[in-house]
């Protein structure tokens, strides 16, 4: 499994095992989200931390467990 970075897509996080829950512990608002339905293969875990205030250090150390 490559290594989960800032730049990596939704869409790539949600292919990998438990990667759903672990978005969701960290409370990703994307996943619920209508909008992201669309952009999902577009959008970067590191700009949906920035938008909403989410620690990206700590979800991508557990996301790269």
């Amino acid at each position: 499994m490559p290594k989960i970075t800032p730049k990596t897509t939704l869409v790539e996080i949600l292919k990998i095992k438990d990667g759903e829950k672990i978005l969701a512990k960290h409370n990703v608002p994307c996943l619920g989200c209508a909008m992201a339905q669309y952009e999902i293969k577009e959008l970067k875990i590191g700009e949906v931390c920035k938008v909403y205030g989410i620690d990206p250090v700590k979800l991508l150390k557990e996301l790269n467990k």
